[in-house]
């Protein structure tokens, strides 16, 4: 490759990257507007005392919070640790119940789709669970496991386990009669339906399940850790900074949930476009 080439091929890809951040100039405009605006109506309602909630500044006036945007990484061991450890030991618990969730939903779904008499015996009973807020779990959890560590992880499952579950049996029944129809003139074994035909055709079904739980899964940690006392999680330093008054700490965190909340989606919405066929980016 010569001087000029390869002087070339980085420039090349300089330009595309800005000729692509331009494009998204225009869509991260009108986000960025409305939230400056959001922010300062918030300032100004708290400064003039028409609301006692601490304004957006206090995250830098408030020397408690400032310390904790400043130094997620502390850890003074127990609970006393920063918000980065907070957020992490909530993500561990949900990346147990919710991969739980993940198999078990999937595998049930399966199942109870390809089986019309499981279908109608078992479907009654899933939708009733389902209708059972998270937080009514909680004691139920706690009476029959004895421990918050495993109860917490209870109560992710049993949230995000249905939206997985519901979806994954819709999009098993979905799949168009003409690919059975295929499957019997090919005389398919199980096996290569299983993978050529089913999982395939169910997929973008079960992306909508997970993506679904995987939201729900964050929320019920965060109101679960609220309810249980005594363990690092990002519910429950806000429980513990409520029953100290410190507002502004609250507030920080909230900003800390919506951002991961956010990742997850984001990130699970991108693994759906890699994995399921036609999925646009």
């Amino acid at each position: 490759m010569t001087t000029a080439a390869r002087r070339t091929v980085p420039n090349g890809s300089q330009n595309a990257f800005v000729a692509n951040l331009q494009k998204q100039i225009p869509n991260l405009i009108p986000p960025l507007v409305a939230l400056a605006i959001l922010l300062v109506l918030w300032q100004l309602l708290s400064s003039s005392g028409i609301t006692k909630l601490p304004g957006p500044l206090s995250l830098i006036t408030e020397q408690r919070t400032r310390e904790l945007l400043l130094y997620p990484f502390l850890d003074r061991g127990g609970l006393d640790k920063g918000l980065f450890w907070q957020t992490l030991a909530s993500l561990q618990r949900v990346a147990i119940g919710y991969t739980a969730a993940a198999i078990v939903g999937i595998g049930m779904g399966i199942l109870v789709g390809t089986t019309p008499i499981m279908d109608k015996a078992l479907d009654p009973i899933f939708q009733f669970l389902r209708m059972v807020a998270p937080l009514a779990w909680v004691p139920i959890a706690l009476a029959a496991l004895q421990k918050n560590e495993p109860a917490a992880l209870f109560v992710i499952f049993v949230t995000a386990v249905w939206p997985i579950l519901i979806n994954t049996t819709v999009g098993v029944k979905q799949i168009p009669q003409d690919y059975n129809n295929v499957a019997k003139v090919l005389q398919l074994s199980k096996q290569e339906y299983f993978f050529n035909i089913l999982i395939p055709s169910a997929l973008p079904y079960i992306f909508t399940g997970l993506r679904i739980a995987i939201g729900l899964a964050w929320l019920a940690i965060i109101a679960a850790e609220i309810v249980m006392s005594g363990i690092v999680g990002i519910g429950f330093f806000i429980w513990d900074a409520y029953q100290n008054n410190y507002v502004s700490d609250i507030i920080l965190a909230l900003v800390y949930i919506g951002a991961v909340g956010l990742i997850l989606d984001k990130g699970m919405a991108y693994v759906q476009t890699l994995i399921v066929p036609g999925e646009s980016k």
